[in-house]
């Protein structure tokens, strides 16, 4: 890693790092080695004093924030607690400021910090300085923003035990049995009188394939864990006036779409993110797939069809009172290769036609329709809603909402660094299997190093930080 930690010392940064609404308490956040002086200036004890310079670290302390070129004027009364570096968030010296929880008065106390010497922080630097002074690593400052923007149970407990270290700890002990293997190789072929390498291909074999069988279990956990933490791409599809804007409303809990008896209503898509227990659906209801001359419904359709390619889960409604037909067969054909739920709907009303179970092999020719979930529902009365629910849980999690491992990859990023790994840990295999020499060895161990350095942030480039901070919210 570059050093860029430099370009962050000389200056003292601030933020709002509570949430812009009239609560009950605001805290602004100032970080760095002028933090306590320049708070100093703003500030007046009960006694009307600037004696925050006095102030014991770890510990709070009750003033007002003034003007500090008119002392007189009070902005309002406040706690301030003073960490002192290293033992802060950053490394540095931070001091929070609690004020009340009003816009104007915690921007004019921002006003005050910078007029006084601060700059403003830039999206996510306090985690960045927490990063780059070495308090935690790059997969644990991930973890801080997944955190925030955690969505249901699993994702927030998926993210606490990153920033604890679980990702971290199993590809710091990769590494390290890595650059064992590495350091015993290079040794080997610089002093070969004291280290000998007979039979070590074998040895390193059994050493390499449970590294490889490892990161594959984590890689298993990875399109399982994305999904359990962002949701699942639900696309409700079917012909125009089949019940997918009453499944959207039924599953939303509010009169999200638009219903009616007239065929084509909804001309564009609906997109929702609703909860079912600890489940996100990611929903997006479509319009109405047939053949049309309307120029409006026809992009609506063509979008339609654009929406099921790049979906996760087919929710394909089926009106059980009318007849099958050519419009019917193509919707099938559009989620033949995707997991798909089949939803009869209409069950309450009755009438001389009752599609059942008994005609998916005529919709679906190249599924095995034995494995393909059913579900008879009424929406506008909101039943099956339920047996839904369990349909997708046996579809995506075989029936456990309940998460089945400690550890889940949810990072993109990490994802893709540990594919990378895994591929060149193959290669080493390869190496053995083709009985080159060590020197292949070395250069494959060396690149699965270095992959794993990126997850932690050990080997990382200054873009790649900047990209990660930039996501954060201000004043974390």
């Amino acid at each position: 890693m570059s050093n860029v930690l430099n370009s962050f010392n000389d200056d003292t940064i601030c933020a709002i790092a509570t949430a812009m609404s009239d609560a009950g308490i605001g805290i602004i956040r100032v970080s760095g080695s002028k933090a306590l002086s320049i708070c100093d200036k703003i500030y007046l004890s009960p006694k009307k004093k600037h004696d925050l310079l006095s102030h014991e670290p770890n510990s709070i302390k009750f003033g007002y924030i003034c003007d500090g070129s008119d002392s007189e004027k009070i902005i309002d009364e406040v706690m301030i607690s003073y960490m002192k570096g290293p033992h802060s968030y950053t490394r540095e010296d931070v001091i929070e400021i609690n004020s009340h929880g009003g816009m104007l008065v915690m921007n004019e106390i921002l006003s005050l910090l910078l007029k006084n010497g601060c700059r403003l922080a830039e999206p996510g630097e306090f985690t960045k300085r927490a990063f780059l002074s070495g308090r935690i690593d790059l997969a644990k400052a991930e973890a801080v923003m997944d955190i925030i923007s955690a969505q249901n149970n699993f994702a927030l407990e998926s993210s606490r035990n990153q920033l604890q270290g679980n990702v971290s700890d199993k590809v710091k002990d990769l590494r390290k049995d890595i650059l064992y293997q590495m350091a015993f190789i290079e040794s080997a072929l610089d002093d070969p009188e004291n280290y000998d390498l007979t039979g070590f291909p074998d040895k390193l074999r059994s050493i390499i394939l449970p590294m490889i069988s490892s990161i594959e279990q984590l890689l298993k956990s990875a399109d399982e864990g994305k999904i359990r933490k962002d949701g699942i791409k639900t696309v409700i599809i079917g012909k125009p006036n089949a019940g997918k804007s009453s499944l959207l409303n039924s599953l939303s809990g509010n009169e999200r779409a638009i219903v009616t008896d007239i065929a084509g209503t909804t001309r564009d898509t609906i997109e929702e993110t609703v909860r079912l227990d600890d489940i996100i659906l990611n929903l997006i209801d479509t319009a109405g797939i047939r053949s049309t001359e309307d120029l409006i419904e026809k992009i609506g359709v063509d979008k339609a069809k654009e929406k099921v390619a790049d979906a996760d889960l087919c929710l394909y409604i089926l009106d059980s009172t009318s007849m099958i037909d050519e419009e019917d067969k193509e919707i099938a054909r559009l989620c033949a290769d995707k997991k798909t739920i089949v939803i009869l709907n209409k069950n309450d009303l009755s009438g001389d036609i009752k599609i059942t179970k008994d005609i998916l092999p005529m919709l679906f020719s190249d599924i095995d329709v034995d494995t393909l979930p059913v579900i008879s529902t009424s929406l506008l009365n909101g039943e099956g809603v339920d047996s839904l629910k369990r349909a997708i849980t046996e579809l995506f999690f075989n029936g456990e909402i309940a998460p089945k491992q400690e550890i889940y990859i949810t990072n993109l990023r990490h994802k893709d660094l540990l594919m990378k790994t895994l591929d060149s840990l193959k290669l080493v295999i390869d190496s053995i299997d083709k009985q080159l020499s060590e020197d292949f060895y070395t250069v494959d161990l060396t690149n699965a190093y270095s992959y794993l350095g990126e997850i932690i942030g050990v080997e990382v480039g200054d873009d790649l930080v900047e990209e990660i901070f930039s996501k954060f919210c201000m004043g974390k």
